[in-house]
């Protein structure tokens, strides 16, 4: 992410920068007065309008990220933030944590920046502006405003606020009702039509609310408030309860396909390979010194025979992220051997690169090399950051196929439109190298475009908008038509998320008809389950069928020859 600075504004005219040139060269003062006496009443504030926005000035610090400024005794105080990427890539290794926030304060009087607090996670100052209520590695401390505090958690400059004596109780029934409500006020609110598509809202939650006498837990209410939501039939109406996945141990996973054969080995049938690029896509076996290859047989799990009935699963139970050492038969035959490994947590990213390579290379051998292939997963960073893993080789054959099959949706299908619709105009031709196309990464052919019914919200759009602009064909089946979009801004009292669709969609072609209904392609090709059995895929058939035809029609743009002496 890019930085950005705090900035002051002077709210009278004749008031100076504090961080400009003085009178005399005397440096900005503070009053020594810390508060206002009674006898002088409340103290005025001018405010000139005229010239207001020339007198906005940043503080003399670096570009970071910064937030929660606020004002404290003769300082602001502020949460610079790390500036990393999205994907977490950035990190030494993929189980390190983030780097922390640090507070900061910026004395005005000494114009200097100060260190007070590292691994902030959040702050709130006093009403004097003299100390700070601090949240820090999972405590609440009291603190100093003006410096850093003490080292010692028994100074009076460093103190931890006990919050095991706090006692609170709770009446879920009354509380339940209270979320109830909350949820319709925030829906009545929030809807993108006001008139909530005409459906008495009030009647709605009339109806619903004698259920909420008979509800015995949470899981009921969250039941209730998904009904409740649904009468708006409307998409992104969600009500997602705070909690998730334990962090206690997990399964390891070893990034293979691994089956039991005739013999009662269990025998590593595939390797899946390593997506260099995605630090969450490395595979065990495939690891450096690992060495083991299809055919080859685990024998034991950390000196633990393999089971020949449950297989190395059970062994591998809670070894995610740990060093684990596999005793290994060759399948060609020779003396047992022993190599460490570090299973996995998860294998969707191994396997979802093996499954983009698989189409890539289908549609390569298919095509005889003239068509590129994309595969765009969502429309967030992670599917931002998969497309600019191969565009660059893939625009530069002579077609491109765009895959927005499983599309989970976002918000950068605008990011990606752009990148289609570009047109080549003109050749950038260095000496030596090859001719890049002017604008860069367009593409130089045809554009078919791949869709199913799990291409979904900003995976419906951007197949609206591939048709609206004349981009290529639409081929597969009818998208899931959900385009209303919210922004997961509103949390209830115990922390159950609720969203309101908000921001609704309109394009040319469909207008406002992909909300419930999706777009419909302009080839449909269903994908049978005998299709999936078999590995056939008959929708990317077609979209390389059409692509290869459009170039029979139109060939692809091509760099010129160099001019004649």
């Amino acid at each position: 992410m890019g930085g950005t600075r705090p900035y002051l504004i002077t709210l009278a005219a004749t008031t100076p920068s504090p961080f400009g040139p003085q009178r005399h060269g005397r440096p900005f003062e503070t009053s020594d007065k810390e508060e206002t006496p009674d006898s002088e009443g409340v103290p005025s504030t001018r405010i000139d309008l005229d010239g207001l926005a020339d007198r906005i000035v940043p503080f003399p610090v670096e570009s970071a990220r910064y937030g929660n400024l606020r004002a404290a005794k003769d300082g602001v105080l502020w949460l610079r933030h790390p500036l990393h990427g999205v994907l977490g890539t950035t990190r030494a290794t993929p189980d390190e944590a983030d780097p922390s926030t640090e507070l900061e304060r910026y004395d005005l009087a000494q114009q200097r920046l100060e260190h007070l607090a590292a691994d902030a996670d959040h702050f709130e100052v006093s009403g004097d502006g003299k100390r700070v209520l601090l949240w820090t590695d999972g405590k609440l401390k009291v603190v100093p405003s003006d410096r850093r505090a003490s080292a010692d958690e028994d100074s009076d400059s460093n103190i931890t606020v006990d919050l095991g004596r706090i006692r609170q109780t709770v009446d879920p029934a009354a509380e339940w009702r209270q979320m109830y409500d909350e949820t319709g006020r925030l829906m009545r609110d929030n809807f993108w039509r006001p008139d909530l598509g005409g459906v008495d809202w009030d009647g709605v939650l009339d109806r619903y609310r004698p259920v909420l006498d008979r509800l015995a837990t949470h899981d009921d209410l969250v039941d209730l408030l998904w009904e409740v939501h649904g009468e708006l039939g409307t998409s992104h109406a969600y009500v997602i309860p705070r909690g998730g996945h334990g962090h206690g141990p997990r399964q390891g996973l070893l990034g293979a396909d691994i089956s039991r054969h005739e013999d009662g080995g269990w025998r590593i049938d595939r390797i899946l390979p390593s997506e260099t690029s995605d630090p969450g896509a490395r595979s065990p076996l495939a690891a450096p010194g690992v060495a083991v290859r299809p055919g080859d047989a685990i024998l034991a799990v950390a000196g633990h025979p393999v089971d020949p009935v449950t297989g190395p699963g059970p062994l591998l139970i809670g070894t995610a992220g740990r060093t684990v050492e596999l005793t290994v038969s060759p399948a060609a035959g020779g003396d047992p051997r022993h190599v460490v490994v570090v299973p996995l947590a998860d294998e969707e990213p191994l396997r979802y690169h093996a499954w983009v390579a698989d189409r890539r290379a289908h549609v390569h051998e298919s095509s005889g090399g003239r068509l590129g292939y994309l595969h765009v997963p969502d429309m967030q960073a992670p599917g931002w950051a998969q497309i600019h893993r191969d565009l660059r080789v893939e625009v530069a054959r002579e077609g491109l196929i765009v895959d927005v099959r499983e599309n989970r949706g976002g918000h950068t299908s605008q990011l990606v439109v752009e990148i289609l619709a570009r047109r080549i105009v003109g050749w950038d031709m260095p000496r030596g190298r090859s001719a890049f196309s002017y604008p860069r990464h367009a593409p130089r052919g045809p554009v078919v475009a791949v869709a199913n019914e799990f291409s979904g919200s900003d995976g419906d759009i951007v197949n609206a908008a591939i048709k609206a602009l004349g981009i290529g064909p639409v081929v597969g089946t009818r998208t899931w038509g959900g385009v209303i979009g919210i922004d997961s801004r509103y949390r209830l009292v115990d922390g159950t998320l609720v969203t309101q669709p908000k921001y609704a969609m309109w394009l040319e072609g469909p207008g406002w008809a992909m909300e419930n209904h999706g777009v419909d392609p302009d080839v449909e090709v269903v994908q049978r389950p005998q299709d999936w059995a078999r590995g056939a895929d008959p929708q990317l058939d077609e979209a390389v069928r059409l692509a290869l035809e459009a170039l029979e029609a139109a060939p692809a743009k091509t760099p010129p020859a160099l001019p004649p002496l």
